[in-house]
């Protein structure tokens, strides 16, 4: 592979509430399995990128411990590897990240020392499949200066949570808005960058030069009609996870077999940090339909249409509907929980019931808990 990955993942979203506390979005378990971050180091893997950043910053001590060894996503050889980078004080600098061109310029030195002619910048905080040869492809048969890849507008989803772009029929990007109030166009940015490596290094220095910070509005959208910028479009399914909404309908999408089949049992597949954990065990008296079950968890009632992580618990005669229950949380007997999110070692006691009864509901600690409004899922 000609490029090497940069992954943007230090940015946290008041808009997930009590979930941002112990870890970063990029940090969010999805899928049953997963986490999200999990889903952008496989697509670089799978593309043969060999060289990759994470760039962290907020709460990153979650994420840190996922990405304790390269091996899980099989960077761990001599010709390349898995580098993690945070914000760093030195003599010349006390700033942390000041937005995600600052990110990069803090860490330009990596760029400078290495020697792949192209660049692919992506977000950690997005689920899909890709195959960045195809987007580099395009991007040098385009001549393009930047390309950035674009989805269609997830249904459901508020157009001012993206920034949205319009393009002629060469693929050429006209007009690039940043979380719009209103838009006439439902593509959107998928958070994917493709661009020369130098080229890079010039606008990340002119930047820090102007004081400016942000790689979508002080470089995309300030030079969209000065420099060769293209959009490539992604098919297939694509989510970003940025509040509560869009987490739980994302987790709730794995109960489809359309993004089970594409995620699970498609090539090439989706890579994570294992662990040694026995098999799901399903008591008598447990009953279990359209959900996904992660190893360790142990099932003594009732659960419908709900994503289970690893080592949670469900007592006796209880119910679990539609819920996203993570890691290692416990569920005692005779609980009634649905629409609701309950956070990692979590204990509902016996005989509660936690209903989210406007929209999904948050289920953590003795802080205070949130019904937020939630799409169809």
């Amino acid at each position: 592979m000609k490029a090497l990955g940069i992954i943007l993942a230090g940015g946290n979203s008041s808009r997930m509430h009590e979930l941002t506390e112990k870890r970063a979005i990029a940090a969010m378990p999805v899928g049953g399995s997963y986490r999200c971050i999990d889903f952008v180091l496989s697509n670089m893997t799978n593309s043969h990128i060999q060289t990759v950043a994470v760039l962290s910053q907020y709460n990153a001590r979650s994420l840190n411990e996922h990405l304790n060894s390269a091996k899980w996503w099989n960077f761990g050889r001599k010709q390349g590897g898995l580098f993690l980078f945070t914000p760093t004080v030195t003599t010349n600098n006390s700033w942390w990240y000041r937005g995600t061109a600052d990110a990069i310029w803090q860490n330009i030195d990596f760029l400078k020392k290495r020697h792949e002619p192209y660049v692919i910048i992506a977000s950690g905080d997005c689920v899909y499949k890709l195959d960045f040869n195809k987007v580099l492809d395009y991007h040098i048969k385009k001549q393009a200066e930047i390309t950035v890849v674009c989805a269609k507008l997830p249904e459901g989803d508020d157009i001012n949570r993206y920034g949205v772009v319009e393009m002629d029929r060469d693929g050429r990007i006209t007009e690039f808005e940043e979380k719009p109030m209103v838009a006439t166009s439902d593509i959107v940015s998928a958070g994917v960058y493709v661009i020369r490596r130098r080229a890079l290094i010039d606008l990340l220095e002119e930047c820090n030069r102007e004081g400016r910070y942000n790689f979508v509005t002080d470089i995309l959208i300030r030079y969209k009609n000065m420099k060769r910028i293209y959009g490539y479009r992604m098919e297939g399914y694509w989510a970003n996870l940025a509040d509560v909404d869009s987490y739980f309908k994302a987790n709730m999408d794995f109960l489809r077999k359309d993004v089970r089949d594409n995620f699970f049992h498609t090539e090439p597949g989706v890579f994570s940090k294992t662990h040694d954990l026995p098999p799901a065990k399903y008591n008598t008296g447990s009953k279990v339909t359209n959900s996904l079950v992660a190893g360790g968890c142990i099932i003594n009632s009732t659960v419908e249409n709900s994503v289970l992580f690893k080592k949670a618990f469900v007592g006796n005669n209880s119910v679990v509907k539609n819920c996203v229950i993570l890691n290692g949380a416990y569920i005692g007997d005779n609980v009634h929980v649905e629409n609701c999110i309950v956070e990692s070692h979590e204990t509902l006691l016996s005989g509660s019931t936690y209903i989210g009864e406007n929209g999904v509901r948050i289920v953590t600690g003795n802080k205070n808990r949130y019904d937020m409004p939630v799409g169809e899922v």
